[in-house]
């Protein structure tokens, strides 16, 4: 038997029964505008968040941040981007699990150290000492336990992950413990991608992020060839909600709007600009004129 699309409640405040779909955990009631957050049992398929990232920037503020980005948006864009009319939807909060684990690291890698080699080399003028940079490179493994933490990835099959990591950071330091009080009157989204889903994507990210570290961790002057098998333990995977301010930007009536999102916390604004083509012709164009006339101008001096 499949799961119900919604779920039937009465408003605490008038008594209306207002029927809520299943993916939100908060709704208002359009009698007495009261909200209401949607306490459902737990489950393995809908988990109880475990800790909430307020809002803080205003709805105000992220319109304004929202206007002057599309403002300032990239030459390539095209003109009528730029006059966009900008629609709010609605600030959200997002679910998104909060990852962290032991990273338990055995690596290879070949380090190079810098030397100079002094030679002599026979000219057309007699002979000449001169100096050269040389790098000796030399095997080296090991290993390495690091502690990963602050990874986050959504939860949502409605926000890519991609989409996400554009408006981070989140500042983890504001984290609440999750209360209904704390997203009462906001719409709050729920996980939509399980534990398991969630997980392979954190783990993915934090080997990429283990790479980075074991680069930075290298000795010598440079290095290469660095590889490493990584194993997670004593991981933590809890689902957060986090704040987003989500706009709808419509340019051209032929087209989708375009969905620009807007960190509820830190006030990041991210959008995927659309490109006038003709405009990246233009520019091509331009560009192979220039050197043109430069190929041009050495070839008269030449002559």
């Amino acid at each position: 038997m499949s799961e119900s699309r919604s779920l039937e409640i009465e408003c605490s405040s008038c008594g209306a029964t207002l029927s809520v779909e299943a993916h939100l955990k908060t709704t208002r009631c359009p009698y007495c505008d009261s909200p209401k957050v949607v306490e459902r049992p737990p489950s393995p398929d809908r988990p109880q968040p475990v800790f909430v990232v307020p809002f803080v920037v205003p709805e105000r503020d992220a319109f304004e941040r929202v206007r002057k980005w599309i403002g300032r948006s990239r030459f390539f864009a095209p003109s009528a981007f730029k006059r966009a009319g900008v629609k709010k939807t609605r600030g959200v909060y997002l679910p998104a699990r909060l990852y962290g684990a032991v990273a338990e690291s055995e690596y290879t890698a070949e380090i190079g150290e810098e030397y100079q080699e002094t030679r002599t080399v026979k000219t057309k003028n007699g002979w000449r000492t001169e100096t050269v940079q040389r790098i000796e490179w030399r095997s080296l493994s090991g290993r390495r336990d690091a502690y990963v933490r602050d990874v986050i990835v959504s939860a949502s099959k409605g926000l890519p992950n991609e989409e996400l990591e554009q408006v981070e950071p989140f500042e983890l330091g504001a984290l609440h413990r999750y209360q209904p009080a704390l997203v009462s009157g906001w719409a709050a989204e729920e996980a939509s991608l399980s534990a398991e889903e969630c997980l392979t994507s954190a783990r993915n990210e934090s080997h990429l992020r283990i790479g980075r570290e074991l680069k930075a961790f290298m000795p010598g002057f440079t290095q290469r060839r660095i590889r490493h098998r990584t194993r997670f333990v004593d991981e933590v995977n809890d689902l957060v909600l986090l704040p987003l301010w989500v706009f709808a930007a419509r340019w051209d009536e032929s087209k989708p709007p375009v969905r620009l999102l807007v960190n509820g916390q830190t006030g990041e604004v991210w959008g995927k600009v659309p490109i006038s083509w003709a405009k990246v012709a233009l520019a091509v164009a331009l560009g192979l004129a220039a050197v043109g006339g430069i190929v041009a101008a050495i070839a008269l001096g030449a002559s």
